[in-house]
C-alpha cells in the first residue's frame, strides 16, 4: 500500500519514498517503533513523501533488488537508497533544513536522553515468565518512568523567569524539549506508546496516575496528528507481542 502525504513550503521538494512495516492485514501500518520515528520525522519537517507499507511475509521482488536484506523501515531520497535508521535521521535534520524546513533538533542535550532506558525496563518486565521476578522487574520500569515524569516535571531554563523570587514548581511545556515536538519526541514517543498498550494488555499494568508530567506529555502528543495517525493500531501492536509477552509462572 502507497500513501502520499501532501507537506507545506513551495518549490521543488525532492522526490521520498518511505517503506514502513506493514500489518497483520499486509497492507496497513505495522507496529514498528522505527518505522514511526521516521514518519513524524518527515510529516514534521513539512515535505512531499510518498509511504509504502511492506508485507514481510511476502517481500516483493523490486524491494528485494531495492534494499536487499534490508527490513523497514528505509527510503529512498531522490532514487538513493538510505538504510540505517539513525544516519537517515541525521541525515534528512541536514538536508532538509532552514529556511524551508524546520529544524527539529532539540535545544536542551538532556531532552535526547529523556526516558533512554524505558525501553529496555518494559522488555525485561514483559518477556519474564517467573512470577517471583515480576515485582522487581515492574518496579524497575516504573522507576525508568518516575525519571521520566521527573524530567518533564522540572522547568526548562527558558520557563524560569530570572527576575521572579519564587521558586518555579512545574513545568508547563507540552514535549520533552518545549512545546514543540522535535527528533528527541520522534524517538520516544512511539516506544512509549507501545510499553502502554503492551504492558496494560499482558501484566495489566498501567502508567501511575500520580505521573503528572508524563500523562500530560501523552495527552499533548495524542492530541498531534504527526503522531496519532502514524501509530499503529493497538491491535496490531498487542499481536506483536503475542508470543514475546510470556504467561508468569511459579516454577
Amino acid at each position: 500500500m502507497t500513501d502520499s502525504v501532501p507537506a507545506n513550503g513551495e518549490g521543488k521538494d525532492p522526490e521520498i519514498e518511505l517503506f514502513v512495516k506493514a500489518g497483520i492485514d499486509g497492507e496497513s501500518i505495522g507496529n514498528c517503533p522505527f518505522s514511526q520515528r521516521l514518519f513524524m520525522i518527515l510529516w514534521l519537517k513539512g515535505v512531499v513523501f510518498n509511504v509504502t507499507t511492506v508485507d514481510l511475509k511476502r517481500k516483493p521482488a523490486d524491494l528485494h533488488n531495492l534494499a536487499p536484506g534490508t527490513h523497514p523501515p528505509f527510503l529512498t531520497f531522490n532514487g538513493e537508497v538510505k538504510t540505517d535508521v539513525n544516519k537517515i535521521e541525521e541525515f534528512l535534520e541536514e538536508t532538509l533544513a532552514p529556511p524551508k524546513y524546520p529544524k527539529l533538533a532539540a535545544k536542551h542535550r538532556e531532552s535526547n536522553t529523556a526516558g533512554i532506558d524505558i525501553f529496555s525496563k518494559f522488555s525485561a518486565f514483559i518477556k519474564n515468565t517467573k512470577q517471583q521476578d515480576n515485582a522487581a522487574l515492574e518496579r524497575g520500569l516504573v522507576k525508568a518512568l518516575k525519571k521520566l515524569d521527573d524530567y518533564l516535571r522540572t522547568p526548562l531554563p527558558e520557563e524560569i523567569d530570572a527576575d521572579s523570587t519564587e521558586v518555579e514548581k512545574m513545568s508547563k511545556r507540552k514535549f520533552l524539549d518545549g512545546d514543540d515536538l522535535t527528533l528527541a519526541d520522534c524517538n520516544l514517543l512511539p516506544k512509549l506508546h507501545v510499553v502502554k498498550i503492551v504492558a496494560k494488555k499482558y501484566r495489566n499494568f498501567e502508567f501511575p496516575s500520580e505521573m503528572t508530567g508524563l500523562w500530560r506529555y501523552l495527552k499533548n502528543a495524542y492530541a498531534r496528528d504527526e503522531f496519532t495517525n502514524t501509530c499503529a493500531a493497538d491491535k496490531e501492536i498487542e499481536q506483536a507481542y503475542a508470543d514475546v509477552a510470556k504467561r508468569l509462572s511459579k516454577s
